[in-house]
C-alpha cells in the first residue's frame, strides 16, 4: 500500500507499508529490526537497485555500457549484487579494487580513478589487468616503470574538461583540480606516452555530479563527447573506450523532483548516434553510483528518549551523525536541509507535531530532522532516513565518541 505522508518530499512517494510499519524489501521495518537484532543499522533493498537498473536500461541506448562507480556504496554484498546487473566497475582505492575483484567482475571491465594513488595500488592494478584512469603525469610515469616482463599496463586518461557541469551538486571538472589532467595539457601528455609499454585506452571525462537536470546532464555529457574527438588526434592509438561520466543525482530536500529520464533517453540516443560515427568501435561507458543505490538504502535507529525544552520536542536517538554524516547536513551540504525522515512504526499516523531529531554524541551538530513535521513517537519507536543507500555508511567518522558501528545488510 502506497504511502505518502508528505509529498513536499518526492521520496516519500514511493513507500509502501504494512499496518502502521514501513516496508524494507518486503519486511516491517519491525520485522527487520528484530532480524538485525540491534540498531542503528543501514538497509539495502535488492530488488530497489534492480528495477533502477532496469529502469536505467530501457532509456540507454543497446551499446552503451553501464558501470557502477564502488565510492557510492562498497558494501561487498552488494557490490556482488550489483555484478550481475551491470557492465563494469569503476574503483578508488585499493580495498575497492579488492572488493570488485571478490565480486567476479571481470578484469577488463575494472577501472580505478581518483588522484594520489600509492605505488602499491598502481602495482596491484597493474597485477590485475585493469584500466587506470590517471590524474596526473606521476601517474603515468609509475605506470611506465611498471611495465615489464611483458605487462602493458592499461592506462585511460581522466581529463579535468574546460567546462562545468551546470547546476551540478558537486562540480568535478572546469577550473583548477586535484582531479584529472588539464584539457590543454593532454595533447602533449599523449604525445609522451610509450605506446609499447603502455595499453592506451581511452579518455575518462567527468564534469559533476548529483544533477537533477536532464537538459544539463545532456549538454555536459555532449560537450565531454566534442572534447574527446579533439583530444582524440594526438592519441597513440583509437579509443577502444569512452567513459562520460554520469552525473544523474536523486532528489533529498522538498522541492527537488528526480531527473527526466524521458529527456534523457532521447538526449543519450542522439550522443551513440554520434559517438559511434566519430569513434566506431569504442565502448561508450556511462558510469553512476549514488542513483542506482542512493534511493534503495535506510538508516534504521531507535527513539531513546523523548524531552521538551524551552518549547521544543527533542526525540534522541541511538543513531546520528558518526553513522550518517550526510544526512547531518555536514558531508557537502552550505545551508543545513532535511533528509526524509519518517517515524517508521507510526506511517498510518497523520504528522502533527514539529520536532528535533537528534543522536546521542556531544555535539549539536547531531541532528538527523530540524523542526520537522512527524507522527507523535516515543521511546522504542523506528526512525528512518530515507535515500541512504549512498555515501551513508562509508563516508561518516564511524569512530567519533567510540559509540558501536552499525551494521549494514542486504534485504
Amino acid at each position: 500500500m502506497a504511502h505518502d505522508p508528505a509529498p513536499a518530499h518526492a521520496a516519500l512517494k514511493r513507500l509502501h507499508m504494512r499496518g502502521d510499519q514501513l516496508l524494507i524489501g518486503g519486511e516491517t521495518v519491525g520485522e527487520l529490526a528484530s532480524r538485525v537484532g540491534q540498531t542503528p543499522f543501514y538497509a539495502y533493498d535488492r530488488q530497489a537497485i534492480r528495477s533502477r537498473v532496469d529502469e536505467l536500461r530501457g532509456i540507454l541506448p543497446a551499446d552503451m555500457h553501464l558501470h557502477y562507480a564502488l565510492k557510492a556504496n562498497p558494501m561487498p554484498a552488494l557490490v556482488d549484487w550489483m555484478a550481475g546487473l551491470v557492465d563494469g566497475f569503476d574503483v578508488a582505492s585499493g580495498r575497492e579494487l579488492s572488493v570488485a575483484l571478490a565480486a567476479g567482475m571481470s578484469p577488463a571491465c575494472i577501472s580505478f580513478a581518483g588522484p594520489g594513488k600509492s605505488v602499491a595500488e598502481l602495482s596491484a592494478a597493474v597485477e590485475a589487468g585493469i584500466t587506470v584512469h590517471v590524474e596526473s603525469e606521476r601517474e603515468i610515469a609509475i605506470l611506465h616503470e611498471l611495465a615489464a616482463g611483458g605487462r602493458r599496463p592499461r592506462l585511460a586518461i581522466r581529463v579535468n574538461p574546460d567546462f562545468q557541469l551546470k547546476s551540478a551538486g558537486m562540480k568535478m571538472g572546469g577550473g583548477a583540480s586535484q582531479f584529472g589532467i588539464d584539457a590543454e595539457r593532454v595533447p602533449s601528455v599523449l604525445r609522451g606516452l610509450d605506446g609499447s609499454r603502455i595499453d592506451f585506452r581511452g579518455f575518462h571525462i567527468f564534469a559533476g555530479s548529483q544533477n537533477l537536470s536532464a537538459e544539463a546532464i545532456a549538454e555536459a555529457q555532449s560537450r565531454a563527447l566534442e572534447l574527446a574527438r579533439r583530444l582524440a588526434a594526438d592519441a597513440p592509438a583509437p579509443l577502444s573506450e569512452l567513459n562520460i561520466g554520469g552525473g544523474l543525482g536523486i532528489p533529498y530536500f522538498p522541492g527537488e523532483q528526480p531527473v527526466d529520464l524521458a529527456a534523457m533517453r532521447l538526449s543519450l540516443q542522439q550522443l551513440a548516434i554520434q559517438a559511434r560515427e566519430w569513434f566506431p568501435g569504442t565502448r561508450l561507458i556511462m558510469e553512476l553510483g549514488r542513483y542506482l543505490v542512493g534511493e534503495a538504502g535506510y538508516y534504521v535507529c531507535r527513539v531513546l528518549d523523548r524531552k521538551e525544552s524551552r518549547g521544543r520536542i527533542f526525540l534522541v536517538t541511538d543513531g546520528g551523525l558518526h553513522h550518517h554524516l550526510a544526512a547531518s547536513g555536514n558531508f557537502g551540504q552550505v545551508i543545513r536541509k532535511n533528509y526524509p525522515v519518517v517515524v517508521a512504526t507510526r506511517m498510518a499516523q497523520k504528522p502533527t507535531e514539529k520536532v528535533m531529531v537528534v543522536g546521542p554524541l556531544c555535539t549539536p551538530l547531531d541532528l538527523l530532522a530540524d523542526n520537522m513535521l512527524l507522527p507523535p513517537a516515543v521511546p522504542g519507536d523506528l526512525v528512518v532516513v530515507l535515500q541512504s543507500g549512498a555515501y551513508g555508511y562509508t563516508a561518516s567518522p564511524l569512530g567519533f565518541l567510540s559509540h558501536p558501528e552499525p551494521l549494514e545488510v542486504l534485504v
